[in-house]
């Protein structure tokens, strides 16, 4: 039996509001409607102001609370020490949801899926990383667990919508915020210009590495007043097909992309006497084997957006890395900023160094 005051329906939502100010509506119970009056279950004997109402002890159903996150629902279904290897940080893409299980855990792996499938109601299926990010795609194997079968999502961010197989095609949903940033200094620097009278013009972009071209459809999409062209080259033929689709799926014109290898189209690209006015190299590992050919294709005013994986205490060595490849390049350059755009362990982080071509 819980302790509950009785208000007339029609006086219900003043004292409703009353009791919660006063921090007195119990969260355990539900409120219950009977006969023409409300029930509010309560945690103590109200004030005087109340004296008119009835306390009345009811039998009330208990409000069942759902888990918030996937280790309090967890804990229902593993032990203490399993609780502990529990890694809780999961990729979504679409409705996939993609889940990094140490091998420890492995015999509970559907259990842990189920459990995420039912706390998130977005979630059509559950998947398992099953080896690193591999080869020259950077793909990565996936084991399926619950839910629906499948590996293709379509993928919701920034405007656009993504189709992808995330088994097939490296694709980080975590660089949203990441991509949203780059917009935002296109648009930041089209404004500049127009502050200052100088003639406005278009930017032509060049995104090294591709993929299934999130960043050209964000880009062309959400600043499309400001960009010329958009060409993304991608390595891989699945990256690439998908990319092919993603343009139709958001009807999108000013991108062009390019199946092959950075090395052998940067150069051919310099032949014809292509340069970019912003280029992008969203490969995080060995993005410094391609500053050659990345600053082949720049000009003076190149905005150059460079990726890498670094510990916070080894962050100057990519700046010097950049300063190097263009004293190379005979050209000079300028360090704009140092972003943070997401942490792979402790101390290390994926970072980005905007810089332009002096």
């Amino acid at each position: 039996m819980v302790l509950t005051i009785k208000v007339p329906v029609k006086e219900a939502n003043k004292i409703k509001n009353e009791l919660m100010k006063d921090n007195n509506l119990s969260d355990k119970y539900k409120v219950r409607l009977e006969n023409g009056f409300v029930f509010f279950p309560i945690n103590n004997k109200p004030k005087k102001s109340y004296n008119k109402y009835k306390l009345v002890n009811k039998k009330i159903e208990t409000i069942k609370k759902e888990a918030t996150s996937l280790k309090e629902a967890l804990s229902k279904v593993l032990t203490k020490k399993e609780l502990t290897r529990v890694k809780t940080a999961y990729d979504l893409i679409g409705d996939v949801a993609i889940l990094e299980i140490d091998e420890e855990l492995r015999n509970k792996e559907k259990k842990i899926g189920k459990v995420l499938l039912d706390i998130r109601k977005d979630v059509e299926t559950v998947l398992r990383k099953d080896s690193s990010h591999e080869g020259v795609f950077r793909t990565q194997k996936m084991k399926y667990l619950v839910g629906e079968k499948k590996k293709v999502a379509f993928h919701k961010e920034n405007n656009i919508r993504l189709k992808l197989n995330v088994e097939k095609v490296y694709f980080s949903p975590r660089l949203s915020t990441e991509r949203k940033r780059i917009v935002e200094l296109i648009k930041n620097d089209f404004k500049e210009l127009e502050n200052n009278t100088k003639k406005k013009t278009k930017e032509n972009i060049l995104v090294m590495f591709s993929g299934c071209a999130p960043y050209c459809c964000v880009i062309a999409n959400n600043a499309k007043d400001m960009v010329n062209k958009v060409i993304g080259i991608e390595i891989n033929p699945e990256g690439h097909k998908y990319g092919l689709e993603n343009i139709k799926l958001n009807k999108l014109i000013n991108i062009g992309l390019i199946n092959g290898d950075v090395k052998k189209i940067a150069p051919k690209l310099s032949k014809l006497g292509t340069k970019f006015d912003r280029i992008l190299m969203p490969l995080p590992k060995h993005a410094e084997d391609f500053l050659e050919d990345a600053l082949m294709l720049s000009k003076k005013g190149t905005d150059m957006h460079f990726y890498n994986f670094l510990h916070e205490k080894e962050f100057d060595n990519a700046k010097k890395t950049i300063k190097k490849a263009c004293i190379k390049a005979k050209k000079k350059c300028k360090i704009l900023n140092l972003i943070k755009c997401g942490q792979q362990s402790p101390g290390v982080y994926r970072i980005c160094i905007d810089f332009k071509v002096m």
